[in-house]
C-alpha cells in the first residue's frame, strides 16, 4: 500500500492535511452493522487497554512527588468535600476545576494513600479517552480508518498524555480537554448551514459543548485562560464573517460566560481555606516582565525553550505539525484550498502555543533550576494535536512537501536550541537539575543526572530522519512509522516511571512518612514550622490527612499548643528533645524525627 496517494483521497498537500471536516470512507467496507459493531469493540477494548497501562505504570505512586502541584490539587479537593483546610499561603493558587473532578476519590478512598490511588484511577479513565478523540481528529486529517486507530493509540501513549496521568496534576486531563475542544469547535465552524431541526441541534451542541470545555479548562488552570481568549475570538470572528448566525454564536458565548463565571466563583471559594495570608503574586511577575527589557528577554527566551522541548521530545513530529499549522495560518489568501474557518482555527492553535509558552514564562519566578529555561509540561496539553498533524503530514503529504516540512521542523529545533544556549549559557550546567522536568529528553540522551541540550537535539533530529525515511516506504511505511513512534513513547514513559517517579516516591516516603509512630487518624490538627523545607511541610499535611493544616514561623512565634501535632525544624547542633524553642511545655513529647537531604524535622504530640 502506498503512503503517498491513498486511493480514498485526492493527491495530498500540506493544506489538504487539515482541510476536510469529514473523512471519506475506506474503499472496501464491511456491511455497516457488522462494521460498526467491530469498531465499537475495538474502541472499548482499546480504551480498557489504555486504562490498564496507566494503572500499571501508576501502581507504585502512593505519595505526591510533583510538589507543590499535586498537594495543592489534593488539598483543594479535600476542602471541596468539606474536609479540613491546608495553609499554602504565599504559594501558587491551585484552581478548583480539576479538584472537583477528584472529589469521588474521597468517597471511595481510605486514608491518604487510598484517596491518592483513587485519584489516579480517575486520571486513567479520563486520560484514556485520548484514544477515541485522537481517532476522530486523525480521521478529520484524512487518515484511513485503520491507520487512524493505530496512530490514535500511539498518541495516547505519548509521555505528555501517559506519563503525567501517573500524578495528580491537571496535565492528566488537559490534553483530552484541548483535543475535545478542537473537535467540537472545528465541527461548529465548518458545518454547513443547518437544514432541519436535527442539524440545528447538533450545531448548537457543538458550540455550547466547546464553550463548556473551555470554561472548565479555565477553572482547572491558568493555561485555560489562553484557551478562553482564543475561543472567544473564534466566536466573534465566526459571527463577523457570517460563518455562523448571530443566534448560534450568542448561544455559545452565553454558555461560555456562564461557565466561566461559575469557575471563578468556585476558585474564589478556595482562597480563604488554602491561602489565608495571600499567594505568590504570579500576576505581579507578568506585569514586571512585560514592562522591562530584561523581562521581555526572559519571557521570549524561556518560551522558545518550551517550543524546543516539544519539538525534540516527539522526535520532530510535533515540530512538523507546528510548521504545518503555521503554513496554513499565514499562507497567501490567493492560494487555493484553505477555507477561512480552517485558517482561523490554525491561527487559534498558534495563539494557544505562543500564549501558553510566553505567558507561563512571564509568570515564572527565578527558581535557579534548569527547568526554567527548557520545560515541557506547560505545552504538553497542545503537543498531542501538533503530533497528530505531524503524523498526517508524514503519512499523506507528497515527498516534496514532506521534505520541506521536515527541513523546516529541523531548522526550527536547531534555532530554538541556539536561543536556549545563548540565553541560558552556563546556567544549563550550574543550576539545579530536576529529573522530573525532563522525562523525554533524559531518555533521548540516556542520562537522568544532567541536562544535555545538544545531545537531545541531535537525537531528536535522528528520530525525525528515521520517521521521514519510514514514511517514505511504499508498502510498510505507516506500520514502521507507528512502530517507531510507539517504541520511543513507551520507552520514555517506562524509563521515566522507573528512574524518576519511583525513586521520588521512595525518597519522599522515607523522608516524611509519620504513620509508623503516630496514629494520624486521631490527630485533628497539625501545625508545621515555616522553617521546615516546603516539600516536607506539604508531605506532612498529606500524611496527616484528617488534620487541619496550619503554618507558623518558630523564629518569631511560639509553637501553637491548641493543635494535636507540631512539626518543628531541627537545628544541627541540638537534640530532638531540645528542638522546641525555650523548652517544651508540659505534656508534649517527641514522637518522630528525621534528618534528610531535604531538611531535618522533629514531630511533637500531646
Amino acid at each position: 500500500m502506498s503512503t503517498r496517494t491513498p486511493p480514498d483521497a485526492a493527491p495530498p498537500t500540506a493544506a489538504a492535511v487539515a482541510r476536510p471536516p469529514v473523512a471519506p470512507p475506506d474503499p472496501v467496507a464491511a456491511p455497516p452493522r457488522l462494521d460498526r459493531r467491530r469498531w465499537a469493540w475495538l474502541f472499548v477494548l482499546g480504551w480498557v487497554a489504555q486504562v490498564a497501562v496507566r494503572l500499571w505504570l501508576g501502581s507504585g505512586q502512593t505519595v505526591p512527588v510533583a510538589t507543590p502541584d499535586e498537594s495543592g490539587y489534593l488539598f483543594a479537593a479535600r476542602v471541596l468535600t468539606g474536609g479540613p483546610d491546608a495553609d499554602m499561603s504565599f504559594g501558587t493558587v491551585y484552581r478548583g476545576g480539576y479538584p472537583l473532578l477528584l472529589t469521588p476519590a474521597f468517597w471511595i478512598g481510605a486514608g491518604p494513600v487510598g484517596v491518592y490511588r483513587a485519584a489516579l484511577v480517575i486520571n486513567a479513565l479520563v486520560s484514556a479517552a485520548m484514544l477515541p478523540l485522537a481517532y476522530l481528529l486523525l480521521r478529520r486529517l484524512r487518515l484511513r480508518r485503520r491507520w487512524s486507530y493505530v496512530f490514535a493509540h500511539v498518541t495516547a501513549l505519548l509521555p505528555c498524555v501517559l506519563f503525567y496521568s501517573e500524578f495528580v496534576l491537571t496535565d492528566a486531563i488537559l490534553p483530552v480537554i484541548l483535543v475535545g475542544w478542537l473537535l467540537l469547535v472545528h465541527a461548529w465552524l465548518t458545518a454547513p448551514p443547518p437544514a432541519g431541526r436535527r442539524a440545528s441541534v447538533r450545531l448548537t451542541l457543538s458550540g455550547t459543548g466547546a464553550s463548556l470545555l473551555v470554561a472548565y479548562a479555565y477553572a482547572c488552570h491558568t493555561r485555560g485562560a489562553i484557551l478562553l481568549v482564543v475561543h472567544a475570538a473564534l466566536l466573534g470572528i465566526a459571527m463577523v464573517r457570517r460563518w455562523r448566525s448571530w443566534r448560534d454564536a450568542s448561544a455559545a458565548a452565553l454558555v461560555l460566560a456562564a461557565g466561566t463565571g461559575a469557575g471563578m466563583l468556585l476558585n474564589r471559594s478556595l482562597l480563604p481555606h488554602m491561602y489565608p495570608s495571600g499567594d505568590n503574586d504570579l500576576g505581579g511577575n507578568v506585569v514586571r516582565r512585560l514592562t522591562t527589557l530584561d523581562g521581555w528577554g526572559w519571557m521570549l527566551s524561556l518560551g522558545t525553550g518550551q517550543v524546543w522541548y516539544q519539538a525534540v521530545a516527539t522526535g520532530g513530529v510535533a515540530a512538523i505539525g507546528l510548521v504545518t499549522v503555521a503554513f496554513l495560518a499565514i499562507r497567501p489568501r490567493t492560494a487555493p484550498g484553505t477555507p477561512g474557518q480552517v485558517r482561523a482555527l490554525a491561527l487559534g492553535l498558534l495563539a494557544i502555543v505562543a500564549g501558553i509558552a510566553f505567558a507561563t514564562s512571564a509568570a515564572l519566578p527565578v527558581e535557579y533550576r534548569i527547568g526554567n529555561y527548557v520545560y515541557g509540561r506547560y505545552l504538553a496539553c497542545v503537543m498531542p494535536v501538533l503530533f497528530m498533524v505531524g503524523v498526517a503530514v508524514l503519512a499523506r503529504a507528497s515527498r516534496r512537501t514532506l521534505l520541506s516540512a521536515a527541513g523546516a521542523a529541523a531548522g526550527m529545533a536547531v534555532i530554538a536550541a541556539c536561543v536556549v544556549q545563548w540565553y541560558a549559557g552556563d546556567l544549563l550546567t550550574q543550576y539545579t537539575y530536576t529529573a522530573y522536568d525532563f522525562p523525554e529528553t533524559s531518555f533521548l540522551t540516556w542520562d537522568w543526572t544532567a541536562f544535555r541540550l545538544w545531545h537531545a537535539t541531535l537525537t531528536g533530529l535522528v528520530l525525525l530522519a528515521l520517521a521521514v525515511a519510514a514514511a517514505g516506504l511504499r508498502r510498510h511505511g505507516p506500520l514502521l512509522l507507528a512502530g517507531l513512534l510507539a517504541l520511543v513513547a513507551v520507552g520514555m514513559c517506562v524509563t521515566a516511571t522507573d528512574r524518576i517517579a519511583r525513586p521520588l516516591v521512595r525518597a519522599e516516603t522515607a523522608h516524611t512518612d509519620l504513620r509508623r509512630d503516630v496514629d494520624l487518624a486521631r490527630q485533628r490538627s497539625i501545625a508545621v514550622d515555616w522553617n521546615v523545607w516546603w516539600t516536607i511541610r506539604l508531605s506532612q499535611y498529606y500524611w496527616a490527612w484528617w488534620s487541619d493544616g496550619s503554618v507558623f514561623d518558630a523564629r518569631w512565634t511560639a509553637p501553637p499548643q491548641n493543635v494535636d501535632l507540631v512539626v518543628l525544624a531541627w537545628p544541627k547542633d541540638k537534640s530532638a528533645a531540645a528542638s522546641w524553642p525555650k523548652g517544651a511545655p508540659p505534656g508534649w513529647h517527641v514522637v518522630d524525627s528525621r534528618r534528610t537531604v531535604e531538611g531535618d524535622w522533629v514531630a511533637w504530640s500531646r
